[in-house]
């Protein structure tokens, strides 16, 4: 799990309107420390004790969920299909890594969006992204998961 603080956005069905009411602009903030445990060397995606990597991506992802909450259909979400991240500058502990998306395009009737994403430690942008999510029916979505790898 990324963040604690943050995961509750991953996979919940956000109550609202229909995923063709999201709307280009629309921008979302979510907000890390960065701590021991979110550094490279903890989470084994390198050895040096600053933000890692993988950290951001979860941050990323949870401003971009911050844009469309309470705009997606009852028993719709959306997940992540498409990332390309650059990560520019390294955080030590204890700075804040905050994320901004704004939505930049919708397609596909309202169930493919597109992001852009901006993260700082209030010192540097640490990183860029270009973000997709698709909006899916959750408990479908679910049910294809959980019958991963289980016979009939």
């Amino acid at each position: 799990m990324c963040y604690p603080t943050l995961t509750h956005m991953h996979g919940l069905r956000l109550g609202g309107m229909a995923e063709s009411e999201i709307q280009v602009g629309a921008v979302g903030v979510a907000s890390v420390v960065c701590e021991e445990s979110r550094t490279a060397a903890a989470v084994g995606s390198g050895t040096v004790p600053v933000f890692a990597t993988p950290e951001l991506v979860c941050v990323m992802e949870a401003a971009c969920c911050k844009a469309i909450e309470g705009k997606l259909a009852e028993g719709k979400t959306s997940v992540g299909t498409k990332m390309s991240v650059e990560h520019k500058s390294a955080t030590r502990v204890g700075l804040t890594v905050t994320a901004t998306a704004t939505v930049t395009d919708v397609q596909k009737g309202g169930r493919l969006l597109l992001f852009s994403v901006e993260a700082s430690d209030g010192i540097d942008v640490v990183g860029t992204c270009e973000c997709e999510r698709f909006v899916v029916d959750s408990s479908k979505f679910l049910a294809r998961a959980m019958a991963k790898g289980t016979s009939d």
